[in-house]
C-alpha cells in the first residue's frame, strides 16, 4: 500500500518545498503561479510530480491533483504542513487495520487558536458533524473517490467568489454518497500556519459567505444551525458586527441561494 500526497502551492519552490514539507512518499504539487509547466523528479526515491498553471482557486488546484492521483491511498496537503518522519507508515497502518474505511482524518499539531478540531478517538463522522475538518487532514482511497466521482466546489475557498467551506462541502459530499469516513486520533504533522489567502476579518462579507456555505451544507436545517454558529462564537466574531446584524448578513446570504434555486 502506497501514499500519494496531492499538495494545493502558490508560487512555490518544487525542490524547496519538499525538503520544507519533509516529504518521503510520491506527490503531485500543483502550483498556482504566473506562468504554465511541468516538473517531474526523484526525491528520497519517490516520485514528484510538479504541475504549474495560471488558474486560480484552490478548489481547482485540489481537482487537479485529484484527477492525476494514481497510488492507493491520497492524502491531501497544503504547503504550510510539516510531516513526521513516518508518516506514511501511520496513514497505510490504519487503512489495513480499517478495511471498513474509505476515508480517515488525521491529527496535526496546530496552534491553539486556529484549531477546529481534535481526534481522541476511533470513531465514524456523519453529516452533521462533518463541518469542522480541514481538508490537510484527508486521507481518501483513491479509486473509491474516482468511483464516486467528487470533486471540490469552485465557488468556494480561496481565490473562489465565497471566502471559505470547500473542504466541509467535499466531505459531506462524500458522506452523502456512501462513503464511509472515521477519525484517527494519529498525529501526521504540523501545521505552521501562514497568512490567510481569504480571511479579512469578521466582516460583512464573512457572515454573508458564511450564509452561502450554511445553504448548501446544511440545506432546510441551515437556519438553526446559522443560530447556534453565531451564539457559540459570538464573543469572537460579533465585537464589531453586532449579533442581530450577522445574523441577517448569514440570512441574506442563505435567501440569495434560495432565490436562484427558485428561478431554476
Amino acid at each position: 500500500m502506497n501514499l500519494q500526497l496531492l499538495v494545493s502551492v502558490m508560487d512555490a519552490d518544487a525542490h524547496e518545498l519538499v525538503e520544507k514539507m519533509n516529504i518521503a512518499t510520491d506527490a503531485i504539487i500543483v502550483n498556482q503561479c504566473d506562468t504554465y509547466g511541468y516538473e517531474e523528479f526523484c526525491h528520497r526515491g519517490r516520485q514528484i510530480r510538479f504541475f504549474s498553471m495560471k488558474e486560480r482557486g484552490v478548489g481547482l488546484s485540489r481537482n487537479h491533483a485529484l484527477l492525476r492521483a494514481d497510488q492507493e491511498i491520497s492524502l491531501f496537503s497544503d504547503e504550510d504542513i510539516v510531516y513526521q518522519d513516518g508518516y506514511e507508515e501511520k496513514v497505510c497502518t490504519a487503512f489495513q487495520e480499517h478495511p471498513e474505511a474509505d476515508m480517515i482524518l488525521f491529527n496535526f499539531q496546530v496552534n491553539e487558536e486556529r484549531r477546529t478540531y481534535h481526534n481522541t478517538a476511533w470513531k465514524q463522522v456523519h453529516r452533521y458533524n462533518c463541518g469542522r475538518y480541514p481538508t490537510f487532514c484527508f486521507a481518501i482511497r483513491t479509486e473509491r473517490m474516482h468511483q464516486i466521482n467528487v470533486t471540490y466546489s469552485l465557488l468556494f475557498g480561496g481565490g473562489a467568489r465565497y471566502s471559505n467551506g470547500e473542504d466541509s462541502l467535499f466531505i459531506r459530499e462524500c458522506i452523502r454518497r456512501g462513503l464511509k469516513v472515521y477519525t484517527s486520533p494519529a498525529v501526521i504533522g504540523t501545521e505552521e500556519g501562514r497568512p490567510s489567502t481569504w480571511f479579512r476579518g469578521y466582516t460583512e462579507k464573512f457572515f454573508y459567505d458564511r450564509g452561502v456555505l450554511y445553504h448548501y451544507l446544511y440545506g432546510k436545517v441551515a437556519v438553526p444551525m446559522a443560530i447556534q454558529f453565531l451564539i457559540r462564537h459570538k464573543n469572537l466574531m460579533c465585537q464589531e458586527i453586532p449579533l442581530g446584524k450577522a445574523y441577517q448578513l448569514m440570512q441574506k446570504g442563505m435567501k440569495s441561494q434560495s432565490r436562484k434555486h427558485r428561478k431554476s
